[in-house]
């Protein structure tokens, strides 16, 4: 099996699995009873969540666990002051975007890497506006974003509106899932109030998330009653999960720099494999301004969901784009926002690598896949 879609998950690494094991058995408890074994599963329980946190920058007081990104960015948007106005990155994950759909949010636009347009930006930076969401990388393209830069043009806002009695706040919040494996984190130089993490994209157990609160940013629950995770979000915590959580963050932390040299010389290998294509690949996005181990290309004209279906048979693993878009059979809003052709997006894939690729890996995956895009040809004449 060669698995190229590392964007959508991850492996469990080992070193996890075995900081987890104990609380999946002897260490039970629930860490709001009041018995010492129980307390002893808190203490843990707060150790990680400090770990975690400091893998970003920040304390564990800072954190509110959740069960993955979807809900730390539902969590968030509690946060929108009312009668504000939204602004949303066009290229945003669909968590995202949904949200925004209900604050009637005004959608930023992208340049055709999928880099944030930073006049239109501006020209959307009104006195009006009390929430931005833009994610530091995306999920389909890998790209980058200019998050400090971003920040800046909000302080300068955040000054004008102390000199002018605007009394709106302006919070701001990015979705860092896919950038915490290969990018350095610090929410005070980002300068984020609230940022969602995913262990699901960090080589970590699936269902466990975080959201970053910043001081002074107000947040609403989103499920009540038990009054756990500050009673914002209600439930026995999931020591095992955030156990998991606080190891793989630090284990990708720790690696970062060796693993980003090795994407970047996989993906070049992939590279040179699928530009001996009888069509000339068009490599999505940005090399300067990507993930290291993200490869989106288009065969245009190819319909590449075939494609997807051909490699299955080799056991080769791909996808069109985001998971929870590709499974409905969706187009990538994504590729529309960067300009691409109906027959460009047609013919998408999304590459993504992860730790477990070998060289061996990216030869034999470029040479199937150009052999599936010639049959494909073939089968359209």
């Amino acid at each position: 099996m060669i698995f190229l879609d590392y964007a959508s998950a991850t492996p469990v690494l080992e070193s996890v699995k075995k900081a987890m094991t104990p609380y999946l058995s002897e260490i039970f408890f629930n860490p709001s009873a009041p018995y010492l074994p129980a307390k002893h599963a808190r203490e843990d329980y707060e150790k990680a969540k400090a770990d975690l946190a400091h893998t970003i920058g920040s304390k564990g007081d800072d954190l509110i666990i959740t069960s993955g990104a979807t809900e730390a960015n539902n969590l968030a948007f509690t946060a929108v002051p009312e009668n504000s106005t939204v602004l949303v990155l066009e290229t945003e994950h669909a968590s995202v975007l949904n949200l925004g759909k209900k604050y009637e949010a005004k959608l930023i636009k992208v340049d055709k890497n999928g880099r944030i347009d930073l006049e239109d930006f501006k020209k959307h930076l009104t006195d009006k506006v009390g929430f931005i969401s833009v994610a530091l990388a995306n999920n389909e393209l890998g790209t980058i974003q200019p998050l400090a830069e971003i920040a800046e043009l909000i302080r300068k806002e955040r000054e004008n509106r102390l000199l002018n009695n605007n009394p709106l706040p302006i919070i701001f919040h990015s979705d860092a899932s896919q950038a915490l494996n290969l990018v350095p984190i610090s929410v005070a130089r980002l300068g984020v109030d609230l940022l969602t993490i995913n262990s699901a994209k960090v080589y970590g157990p699936k269902g466990v998330g975080a959201l970053y609160q910043g001081h002074r940013i107000n947040l609403k629950p989103i499920s009540e009653c038990g009054g756990q995770e500050k009673g914002l979000r209600s439930g026995t915590e999931n020591v095992a999960g955030l156990v998991g959580f606080a190891k793989a963050a630090e284990e990708t932390k720790a690696h970062q720099n060796g693993n980003r040299k090795h994407y970047e010389k996989l993906r070049k290998i992939l590279k040179d494999e699928l530009k001996k294509s009888e069509i000339e690949p068009i490599f999505l996005g940005s090399e300067k301004y990507q993930l290291a181990n993200f490869c989106p290309v288009s065969f245009p004209g190819v319909d590449a969901e075939r494609l997807i279906f051909r490699l299955e048979e080799d056991e080769i693993y791909l996808s069109t784009g985001a998971a929870c878009s590709a499974s409905k059979g969706e187009p990538s809003h994504v590729l529309k926002a960067i300009g691409l052709t109906d027959q460009e997006i047609e013919g998408s894939l999304r590459i993504s690598l992860g730790k477990d690729n070998t060289e061996e890996d990216m030869h034999i995956a470029g040479q199937k896949i150009v052999e599936a895009v010639k049959k494909e040809l073939q089968f359209s004449l």
